[in-house]
């Protein structure tokens, strides 16, 4: 299974990113596509709190617009999405402690670990910070 991480959400829905076109197409793939896909819920939250900030986009998307598209996601058959479940604190602590993160990383390490819970094969990013968890396989689709 693949699952998509907030930056690739963020560039699919602001049509100003670079990489708009292709984020949205291969999100629209996934969404098309036969095969499960996911979305962790902690990245949904953080869609919504990046694209609706005033101080990261001017003029930010509006709530409604902002939910409008996590509904869209939400009503792709394949989606699947991904929250803690039973397990999931041993496997965020091994990596928080083996990557050595602090701070805001503990965020990604979050992700991460949900991620690996589910047995996800790939990773979309364009965050090179989930290089610290070698047992998540992350790619980046918007690059050739």
């Amino acid at each position: 299974m693949i699952a998509v991480d907030t930056n690739i959400l963020v560039y699919a829905h602001r049509e100003e990113a670079v990489f708009h076109s292709i984020a949205a197409a291969r999100l629209a793939d996934l969404a098309k596509g036969r095969e499960p896909w996911a979305i962790p819920w902690p990245c949904i939250h953080e869609f919504l709190g990046i694209v609706t900030h005033p101080r990261v986009y001017d003029p930010p998307t509006p709530m409604d617009v902002a939910l409008d598209a996590v509904n869209g996601w939400l009503e792709a058959p394949t989606l699947v999405l991904l929250a803690e479940a039973e397990g999931y604190w041993p496997r965020a602590q091994s990596l928080i402690v083996a990557a050595r993160i602090v701070g805001p990383r503990v965020h990604d390490a979050r992700i991460a670990a949900i991620c690996l819970q589910y047995g996800v094969r790939e990773f979309w990013s364009a965050d090179r910070d989930f290089s610290r968890f070698p047992e998540l396989k992350v790619i980046n689709p918007l690059i050739g």
